[in-house]
């Protein structure tokens, strides 16, 4: 009896784990951004460096945690479509010659994630949706927003 309960405890510690790297994830903005609304291939494209200017003219930073971090499998997975070495290099190449102005800047919680993107002009970033604070705007992916139904950045 003993050895059932400690097995049940075990899986629902393996359950618990599992669950809370799985979060959805939100792709919020600086305040005085005027875009709404990213596509997923949009998305892809800002994380690698690859766009650097909203339409207005204003400079995109991407603020994220590191990409070995739980929080970012799913990130890694949906939007770099690569294993977190991998994406350090897509950042080392993004950043290469924007000493000034990084195209990816890493930061090591999602608190941070958070505050940079609130002080940043023209800054974007991902954070799971419990990170989310008034001083974000969460932008919608593909038309949707996190927890919607078919959510691109929904976490497995």
């Amino acid at each position: 009896m003993l050895g059932r309960k400690i097995l049940l405890l075990a899986a629902l510690w393996v359950l618990a784990t599992t669950l809370v790297a799985a979060r959805d994830l939100a792709v919020v903005s600086n305040k005085s951004n005027t875009v709404q609304e990213v596509s997923l291939p949009e998305l892809t494209k800002i994380c690698k460096g690859q766009t650097t200017r909203w339409l207005d003219g204003k400079p995109i930073t991407f603020i994220m945690m590191a990409p070995s971090a739980p929080e970012m499998k799913t990130l890694v997975q949906k939007v770099y479509e690569a294993n977190a070495s991998d994406v350090d290099g897509l950042i080392a190449t993004a950043n290469h010659e924007r000493k000034n102005h990084p195209a990816v800047v890493v930061v090591a919680s999602p608190e941070a994630v958070v505050q940079k993107v609130e002080s940043t002009p023209g800054a974007v970033g991902v954070v799971d949706v419990y990170s989310i604070t008034s001083g974000v705007t969460v932008l919608k992916v593909g038309g949707k927003l996190p927890l919607e139904p078919g959510y691109s950045l929904h976490g497995n």
